[in-house]
């Protein structure tokens, strides 16, 4: 298995004072899947006899974290590799949380009793540096094989109710099934009510992986469905009818699931931006269960794009406390039907610049194209999205894809012309800059011969 050559280095210095180097982990279990990258790798070390000494030790290379030192984990930064190094441990749980743990570390254990307070026995394999040889005490490398998620061990599994969610973002992630037994150990989990022990931030960092790295997050909320674990806005569009004619792949949760799939392949360089629109997607038909109803025959969920605000901040809240991400999202929300409705209209400038005020139309194009294909449609499987592209080229010719115009004038422009400040002021560069967005001026020489004659009418 390639390592890095700073992992091999750091295996030679503790060689030099008898103690054994075994990477661990994640860093492991992706390079037998053959899959490279990872910047993250776990070392696990034996024969040492304190945390002190084997930080000394690693201070030879170059500074040592001591961020997780009372769980026997020392931290690297080196080369671009981020490297824990810990001594084996034991952990028992003592109360409630993530923080209700007893760690005892035992130079003297070995690789297999050590593994089992892992979650998975994919994650459960090492590399024995030395050897050169992979230690596999829990059949992790037929379980990857077989695309397999499997618990390493009943007793400590259940100890720490986040590895629900490790499952759930690590099957969709990868393509895995739960293990018969696994999946049933994380229902009686989840029925005994131990999510509710942890904090959100720790929830929020499972809930960002399964959306931020998954191919087909759907399976990822589908698992906790299975599970029982489904968040109430997401179990309350299960069951909620929607038009056959624009929606044949059935209820708004189906559609909602399919179209999060189509925003998820869709390449975004920045992973906040693709936070806020994979969250934008998932949340973009909450309004629907309350609005949904049958009209002369006809299902309808008339002003679902408005009524969905409030289920959406309710949802985000329970994931984080950062209040922009709402505030990111909502435009996106309420307005994910004008690109389709634009096009229809074959809308003016005028509509899209005062469009690109309230929202930001590139990403509201990309929110409502995942909505349009997340369908059966014909249309939706010819994989072309008409509307938003008829958009974006007409956004970008008012440059007003990314922002909205800014205004021509300001208050130095009425400065100019002996106006004092005051409340005047504001009402006049409103008026101002509606008419900006209307297209009567196209520049900041035609915006104050504008602002002339209109203070001739006024005063």
């Amino acid at each position: 298995m390639y390592v890095p050559n700073i992992v091999l280095d750091i295996h030679n210095l503790l060689k030099s004072i008898d103690v054994k180097a075994v990477v661990v982990g994640g860093y492991v279990r992706d390079r037998i899947m053959g899959l490279s990258g990872s910047k993250d790798i776990d070392i696990e070390v034996y024969g040492v006899n304190d945390i002190e000494t084997l930080k000394t030790t690693l201070e030879r290379i170059a500074p040592v974290h001591e961020v997780g030192k009372s769980f026997g984990v020392l931290k690297m930064t080196l080369n671009g590799y981020d490297l824990d190094i810990s001594m084996p441990r034991t952990e028992s749980k003592t109360g409630s949380g993530h923080r209700g743990f007893s760690v005892v570390l035992q130079e003297n254990m070995d690789f297999e009793k050590a593994s089992l307070r892992r979650d998975f026995t994919m994650n459960a394999i090492g590399f024995d540096l030395e050897s050169q040889s992979y230690l596999d005490p829990h059949g992790g490398q037929e379980d990857i094989a077989k695309k397999r998620i499997c618990m390493v061990n009943k007793e400590s599994f259940i100890e720490d109710p986040l590895r629900i969610l490790r499952a759930v973002q690590f099957a969709a992630r990868l393509g895995f099934t739960l293990d018969d037994d696994t999946l049933v150990l994380c229902q009686k989990m989840v029925k005994n009510k131990m999510l509710d022990e942890l904090p959100k931030e720790r929830v929020f960092d499972e809930i960002k992986k399964l959306l931020l790295r998954s191919k087909k997050p759907s399976y990822g909320f589908k698992l906790l469905d299975e599970m029982g674990a489904l968040y109430p806005e997401l179990e309350a569009l299960k069951g909620v009818a929607q038009n056959p004619k624009y929606h044949p792949e059935g209820d708004v949760f189906t559609h909602t699931m399919l179209s999060l799939d189509v925003m998820a392949k869709e390449p975004v360089a920045d992973e906040k931006e693709q936070l806020i629109l994979m969250l934008a997607v998932l949340c973009h038909d909450y309004g629907k269960p309350e609005t949904t109803e049958l009209i002369d025959g006809t299902i309808r969920a008339l002003k679902h794009e408005s009524a969905g605000l409030k289920p959406t901040k309710l949802f985000i809240s329970r994931l984080t406390d950062e209040l922009n991400l709402f505030e990111n999202v909502a435009p996106l929300i309420e307005h994910h039907l004008k690109p389709s409705q634009f096009y229809a209209q074959k809308s003016k400038a005028s509509a899209i610049r005062r469009l690109s005020v309230q929202v930001n139309i590139e990403r509201l194009i990309a929110v409502a194209r995942a909505d349009f294909l997340g369908r059966t449609t014909k249309e939706a499987e010819e994989g072309i999205y008409k509307a938003g592209l008829w958009l974006r080229q007409e956004a970008d010719k008012l440059e007003v894809l990314r922002k909205s115009p800014q205004p021509f004038l300001g208050g130095r422009d009425l400065i100019a012309l002996g106006l004092k400040p005051g409340i005047l002021f504001k009402e006049i560069l409103a008026t101002a800059y509606e008419q900006q967005l209307d297209g009567t001026f196209k520049d900041d020489k035609e915006a104050r011969k504008w602002l002339e004659g209109y203070l001739g009418t006024i005063s």
